[in-house]
């Protein structure tokens, strides 16, 4: 199954930023203890990771977005 890129320009970039800072929230919070936070963030970082490398988000499918083109 190959996902049609619907992710693009500046949201990509936006999406790597917040992947890379959720990151930096997971590991602080797990170090603190915070499992809830931790995981929170982690599943976050994941998302918007998986979106910007990938070039495919699923609600923007749904929604019938498409940011390729900015």
């Amino acid at each position: 199954m190959e996902l049609e890129q619907n992710v693009g320009g500046r949201d990509r970039l936006v999406r790597g930023l917040l992947a890379a800072l959720l990151t930096v929230v997971a590991v602080q919070a797990l170090r603190r203890g915070k499992r809830k936070t931790g995981l929170l963030a982690g599943v976050g970082a994941l998302g918007f990771g998986f979106n910007a490398t990938t070039c495919f988000c699923g609600l923007n499918e749904t929604l019938g977005l498409d940011t390729t083109e900015e």
